[in-house]
Parts: structure tokens; sequence; C-alpha cells
């Protein structure tokens, strides 16, 4: 008889024991549940979801345009549809308040996931680009200690949005590490620098695992893996990718009346294949 819980926590610390510095966890985000399958059939030992991608699949912008309800139900048929940890996109926490990231976090844990990103630029609040790190330290607490309640050892991968958003350098990223870190972090993310210089000066500098966005004109993962890095994820990027095909294969055939786009798809009994094997 199986135990939701244990399995929970299972997967949990499987999740933790990814993040090694120098061979670092590859994670190519998904946004629904066949994509998922794909990353996991491709050999990920996680899936990590992208909020802009669930978001353009549900109909709506990214920037918390989902409400947490249905982004957290997309989580559910993703964890669903995986035998691997998955780890969700939360955006900045799909609350005004810290109680209320804390709701989000149990909700996260009720999808099947067992890792969260919990990112601090704010999303329609009218303020700076980033939230003060004080603030953001109490949202971060807030689901350290939702997490801990439930007995799982959740992984908090607190994303500082300092270079993303032009809002400061190494010195400022590294001080809001510290301070994510000390309120219940896990890990920090970094996106928006693979500069290998700053990335190396980031991982030597963070105490904890550190996880960059790459894509089209970073260096390769064996060469972040050399600088310290203990994870990589791509973001919406492959999202992108998909909905660039979709277009392209529209346009010509809409245009000329031609279906070369179209050229190297899956196999159908392949896909529904996948799909039929989700658990």
């Amino acid at each position: 008889m199986t135990n939701p819980a244990a399995e929970l926590r299972d997967r949990a610390l499987a999740f933790r024991s990814l993040h090694v510095p120098g061979r670092p966890l590859i994670l190519p985000n998904a946004w629904d549940a066949a994509s998922a399958r794909l990353v996991e059939d491709a050999g990920a030992a996680a899936v990590a979801t992208t909020s802009a991608g669930v978001a353009w699949v549900l109909g709506a912008a990214d920037g918390e345009g989902l409400d947490r309800g249905r982004a957290l139900r997309a989580v559910t048929q993703i964890a669903g549809a995986v035998r691997v940890p998955v780890t969700a996109d939360i955006e900045s926490g799909y609350a005004q308040d810290p109680a209320g990231v804390g709701d989000t976090v149990r909700a996260v844990l009720a999808a099947g996931a067992v890792g969260v990103n919990i990112e601090d630029a704010p999303h329609g609040t009218g303020g700076g680009p980033l939230r003060p790190a004080g603030e953001q330290a109490e949202r971060i607490a807030a689901a350290r200690a939702a997490a801990d309640g439930a007995g799982v050892p959740l992984f908090v991968n607190a994303r500082v949005d300092t270079f993303l958003c032009g809002a400061g350098g190494v010195d400022d990223t590294v001080e809001r590490a510290a301070a994510y870190l000390a309120a219940g972090a896990d890990g920090i993310f970094v996106p928006g620098t693979v500069d290998p210089g700053t990335v190396k000066e980031l991982a030597g500098r963070i105490d904890a695992p550190l996880n960059v966005m790459a894509g089209p004109g970073a260096p390769p993962a064996a060469e972040l893996a050399a600088l310290g890095v203990a994870r990589v994820s791509v973001g919406s990027g492959i999202a992108q990718a998909a909905h660039a095909l979709v277009r392209r294969a529209a346009r010509e055939l809409l245009d000329d009346g031609t279906y070369d786009a179209q050229a190297g798809g899956l196999a159908y009994g392949t896909l529904n294949a996948l799909m039929a094997e989700a658990r």
C-alpha cells in the first residue's frame, strides 16, 4: 500500500540531491503534461515548469496573468504525468503577503511538486523593479514554514532578478542571496547573466547551489559546470521555440499552401504512446 506523504518526501529528498556544484542538474523547462513527458523521456532527472509557458498555453500573459488556482492545476497535471521530481515556477508567489505565499506552497505540495522558484520582482504592485530584500525574505520564510509544517523538504529556489531587471550587480545579488538563504531558501537562481566571469564569482560567493538560465549564445552546460553552477534551466526558451514552429507552419500553409515546416515532427504513435504511459 502506497504512502503519498512518504513518496512526496522521498521525491523531495531525491530532488535536493541533484543540486551539485560542478555537476549541475539540467532542466529543459516544460509547460504541460505532453512537454513534461517528452522532457522525462529525453532523460531529464527532474522536470521544471516555466510560468510563461504555462500561462501562454492557458491563454494568459506571463507575470501572474494566471491566478493561483489555474497555475497550480497545471502543476498538478504535469506532476501527475511524470515519475521524476517536479519543481514549480510560482513567479512571486501568487499572493500579496507572506501568509498567501505559504498558502501557495501548501497548494504546490498538494499538486505533487517538490520544489519552487520564488522571484523577487513583484507583479502589478506599482513599486520598484524588485521587492525590498527584507520583504522578500519574509515571503521566503513563509514558504519554508509552510513546507516544514507539511513535513516535506521542499527545495526553495530563490530567484534574484538584479541582472534580469538591471537593478544591481554582483554585490547586490550576493547581498540579497544571503538574506534569502538566512530566511530558509535552499538555492539561488540568478537569471539574466551567463558571463563566465560573473557566473564564477557568483558561484564562489553564494553559499548555496547556483542556478543560471541559459539559452542560445550561452556557454554550453559543461562550461557552466566548470564555473561551479549547480543547476541550469532554460526558462521559456523551449516553449518559445515550439510556438515559433507553430507560427512558421501556419504561415507557410496559409501563404504558400505547403507543408515543409511540419517535416521532422514526432510520429503520432510515438507521442500517443508516451502519453498512454503517463503515470
